[in-house]
């Protein structure tokens, strides 16, 4: 479930579908329908390819006078405000934090992007926390169960994350900053003042450098630590190049508030949105998969925030479907109850060796598979070489909800 500080109102959910429906019911088949270019930081809804970051409506003014905003390069930085939990560390304020560098980075812990950009956080934290660099992660919440403590550390455990990490579910430090994105870097020196923003993945040398820039102004002697020119991985070029119907599939989400929201909803079956939230639907996969888009087969409940599968099954009859374009593949799930297994097949047949997901298991029989034990992403596909497939999903627990969905193009990682 969405945060209600950033949310759609739910009784405007049931329109605002319909609306959507009719809208991609014409469009699919036409050539009115168009994918914004390429960006790092696409608004949801778009079937750009590229590097996403997930962007959200805060409620934050933009009609404002003020020549530099909070948040923005120039202005003092915003205090941290509303935090429910503090791990890594004990409360402190940005205040106290005067005559360090300070970077503060919005993430949430199911963000593929945020996944992205840790082993460059863990690089800078390991070279520079003793030179005067403090991170500060501010966990701000998707999906309802991150905001669950529990999920949280077991993240920061599955990470190696050392500094401190704030629970921001209210999202009030979030807004304080006027921030609309994850994940996002706002590089603050040692009077207080943001000089350096960031927002999604990549240029993580120029990041660095802006780092090291702060610390010798602030009096640290860092020159016998070696920058590393390394901007992020490459983004593959077939991903951009191919149009909507062969670029890197879009992020997809399972739940009614993201369809609803989005300009072109990710579930295009209309019986999904037939019942208020929550209700068992039987839906049949129509066939035919185009990219980005997902599909339902079986008994389905129809979640403010995702699908869950709505009853216990013997035969693996019922199915999440899609035709996917890029190099990777991840799933985020829930698991509230007993761990179940989510088989999984690739153009009808078992996950390819050379291109399973760290997740990806095995069976007896020679089936790949998933073990969903928590509330998490997990990696389905990590493949050498961009190209498109359909893929299925499939569990006989009641358990399995599926929430979103996200791909990528680089050569390596999720």
């Amino acid at each position: 479930m969405l945060n209600q500080g950033h949310s759609p109102r739910r009784s405007m959910v049931g329109a605002l579908l319909l609306t959507a429906f009719l809208a991609v019911a014409v469009g699919c088949g036409s050539d009115d329908v168009a994918p914004n270019p390429p960006t790092p930081v696409p608004e949801v809804g778009s079937l750009g390819g590229g590097t996403s970051s997930v962007t959200l409506p805060t409620g934050v003014d933009d009609s404002s006078e003020l020549s530099v905003r909070p948040g923005e390069v120039g202005s003092v930085a915003q205090e941290i405000q509303g935090i429910s939990g503090w791990i890594n560390s004990d409360p402190f304020t940005m205040e106290s934090l005067r005559g360090k560098v300070v970077l503060v980075d919005f993430w949430t812990y199911t963000c593929v992007n945020c996944i992205r950009t840790m082993p460059f956080l863990r690089e800078w934290q390991e070279k520079y926390a003793d030179e005067g660099l403090v991170i500060v992660g501010v966990h701000s919440p998707e999906f309802q169960f991150e905001e669950v403590r529990e999920n949280v550390e077991a993240a920061v455990e599955q990470f190696q994350i050392t500094w401190p990490v704030l629970q921001d579910n209210e999202m009030q430090t979030w807004r304080a900053f006027n921030n609309r994105f994850w994940p996002a870097k706002y590089l603050i020196d040692k009077d207080g003042v943001i000089q350096y923003t960031h927002f999604g993945e990549g240029a993580y040398d120029e990041t660095e450098l802006e780092i090291r820039k702060l610390l010798q102004e602030a009096g640290a002697t860092i020159d016998g630590i070696v920058a590393n020119p390394d901007s992020g991985p490459t983004f593959n070029e077939k991903a951009s190049s191919g149009g909507i119907e062969t670029g890197q599939t879009r992020e997809l989400y399972a739940g009614l508030e993201r369809n609803a929201g989005s300009q072109v909803p990710y579930i295009i079956q209309a019986e999904f949105y037939a019942l208020p939230s929550g209700g068992p639907i039987l839906l049949e996969d129509p066939g035919n998969h185009q990219n980005h888009f997902l599909y339902l087969h079986g008994m389905w409940l129809n979640g403010l925030d995702g699908a869950q599968h709505a009853r216990v099954t013997e035969d693996l009859e019922d199915y999440v479907a899609l035709k996917y374009f890029g190099t990777s593949v991840n799933v985020v799930l829930g698991s509230e109850g007993e761990p179940y297994r989510v088989y999984l097949s690739v153009d009808d047949g078992p996950i390819p060796l050379e291109d399973r997901g760290t997740d990806i298991e095995e069976s007896d029989e020679g089936r790949t598979f998933i073990f969903v034990d928590r509330e998490r992403m997990y990696r389905l596909i990590e493949s050498p070489e961009y190209g498109g497939h359909e893929m299925k999903l499939t569990s006989n627990s009641d358990e399995f909800a599926v929430f979103a969905f996200t791909f990528g193009s680089y050569n390596t990682g999720p």
